[in-house]
């Protein structure tokens, strides 16, 4: 899910091939293929997945009958608390924006309509200033959070809600793509994106992954160190159910859609 550079995708692929090495050595014999383009969230209908990551919000709305919770990683970085995460709300330094209510009829960029970090948590946010159901003028959905920045940066957009992990990775990687940029705050926290696995993964493998992630070995842990992961925790579906609230809460304030 954070792919956004060749050197994050190859420090994932590192830690997740330290993570098989552990497996290996406590029996595990099975083939394994590396998915490097999958097609999400579909792709988490297959039951043999082994290991993958996915966003809260569309395991709660349509995945949590085809994947079994793993653990969540815990990150380092501006808006992680433990293994909540919250979203930047971005702006341009110039424009005039100082708080949320100044961005009232301005042009808002969004990565999915699935995505908790760039619509739902948004959505929540704006829902309180929202009058017969609007608040920006437009609504521009990008397919990624880094072409949203770019909007934003271009002036194409005025405002959007960033995964304060991605924001992270981001500034690590293309420090110019965030120039001229400034976080106007913080969504509420909600839990991070879970690895998950397929329903054909045996319960033994099952609590095997999960062991070599609470309990990493040497080689996983200094990958883990190399991606801003501090650590994994086990959460379950009553921890991730925050994120629907937040969808509850914004229903309630008559604000159902991001608009």
């Amino acid at each position: 899910m954070y792919n956004v550079s060749e050197r994050i995708r190859a420090g994932y692929e590192a830690w997740f091939k330290a993570l098989l090495a552990e497996l290996r050595a406590g029996g595990f014999t099975d083939p394994v293929e590396l998915v490097r383009e999958p097609t999400l969230p579909d792709y988490f209908q297959r039951a043999d997945v082994l290991l993958g990551q996915t966003c809260g919000y569309p395991y709660l709305t349509g995945l949590r009958n085809h994947v079994r919770l793993v653990a969540t990683p815990a990150y380092d970085f501006p808006g992680c608390i433990g293994t909540d995460y919250a979203s930047a709300i971005v702006v341009r330094a110039d424009s005039g924006i100082a708080t949320l209510e100044d961005a009232r009829g301005r042009i808002a960029a969004a990565n999915d309509i699935d995505s908790n970090s760039g619509m739902n948590a948004l959505r929540h946010a704006v829902a309180p200033l929202a009058r017969a159901g609007r608040f920006f003028s437009h609504v521009c959905w990008t397919g990624s959070h880094r072409a949203s920045l770019g909007l934003v940066r271009t002036g194409e957009a005025d405002l959007a809600a960033i995964d304060c992990v991605t924001l992270g990775y981001l500034k690590q990687a293309y420090p110019d793509e965030v120039d001229g940029l400034t976080v106007l705050g913080y969504t509420a926290p909600s839990p991070g994106l879970p690895l998950v696995a397929g329903l054909s993964v045996p319960p033994a493998l099952h609590r095997q992954l999960q062991t070599a992630l609470l309990a990493p070995g040497v080689a996983v842990q200094a990958h883990m160190g190399a991606l801003s992961i501090r650590h994994f925790d086990l959460l379950d579906d009553v921890s991730y159910a925050r994120i629907l609230s937040l969808e509850t809460q914004a229903l309630a304030a008559g604000y159902p859609h991001l608009a």
